[in-house]
């Protein structure tokens, strides 16, 4: 079944400064889609990349969260912003929101999946985090993958340090099916990497987000959370800024040369060794 998709957008051309760090990556005129992006790590992400003179298309399930986002982010846009509601459990309403966010940016050079569901509490809520976190993943792409193609393009999946080492909440469908989207992602740098797209992955550790789990973490469990911190060797963890950096960078050309990697950004969270 076809969805119809309602974008609402705002065309700006007067800069105002950003909150984070403006790198000047060649990213202006770029147009990027970012999932799950009205909060959090996706609206940091969104946010650096308006930055950088880029024009974006985001979106939520809740139309509030929406259109507040767009009015605020487009404060700070020279670019195209628009938002959409999109349920991304429900593939057809990706595609559909893929496909008019194209249109209404008249491209895309970078996609950035960011959706995730909450870590299922029973076998038979699995489903649903496959829906939201994998599946989600594989129709964008999909939908997304021949523009992405035009003159070449970014993919960058948000994974996550709990792919790579069981934690004290044990190994459920949060860490599985991030592992399966870093593992898909990194595949394609193959499949379409030969189109021309790039195909990465940005892994958080502990990241604290205003009003995200950790946040609810801090507030309830402070032991624990003093002693995560004191697992990073910088002893705090990290901002949604930092993963939003990494996102930037590995979507400008000044990382044309960086293709199926997995840029942790943890602060020295894991103690593995990568060779």
């Amino acid at each position: 079944m076809r969805r119809r998709v309602t974008l609402r957008s705002l065309h700006l051309h007067d800069h105002a400064p950003h909150g984070g760090y403006i790198m000047d990556l060649g990213l202006a005129g770029k147009k990027a889609l970012i999932t799950g992006s009205t909060k959090g790590l996706g609206r940091a992400i969104a946010e650096t990349l308006i930055a950088e003179g880029a024009s974006v298309a985001i979106c939520s399930r809740t139309a509030d969260d929406v259109d507040t986002a767009v009015a605020e982010m487009s404060k700070n846009a020279t670019g195209t912003v628009v938002g959409s509601v999109c349920d991304a459990a429900d593939s057809d309403a990706v595609r559909a929101w893929v496909a008019a966010s194209i249109e209404a940016l008249g491209g895309v050079d970078i996609y950035v999946h960011n959706t995730s569901g909450k870590p299922a509490k029973s076998l038979d809520k699995w489903q649903n985090n496959m829906d939201i976190d994998l599946m989600s993943l594989l129709h964008g792409v999909d939908a997304a993958s021949a523009a992405l193609a035009d003159g070449g393009g970014a993919l960058i999946s948000i994974g996550t340090t709990a792919t790579s080492e069981h934690f004290a909440s044990g190994s459920g469908s949060y860490s599985a099916f991030k592992a399966a989207v870093t593992n898909w992602t990194l595949g394609q740098a193959q499949v379409l990497g030969s189109k021309g797209v790039r195909c990465n992955v940005v892994s958080p550790g502990p990241i604290f987000v205003e009003g995200g789990d950790w946040n609810m973490i801090k507030d309830h469990m402070p032991d624990f959370y003093d002693a995560s911190a004191k697992t990073h060797p910088g002893g705090a963890l990290g901002e949604p800024q930092d993963v939003a950096n990494a996102v930037a960078f590995l979507a400008s050309d000044a990382a044309k040369h960086i293709n199926g990697v997995n840029l942790t950004v943890d602060g020295g969270f894991l103690k593995r060794v990568d060779f």
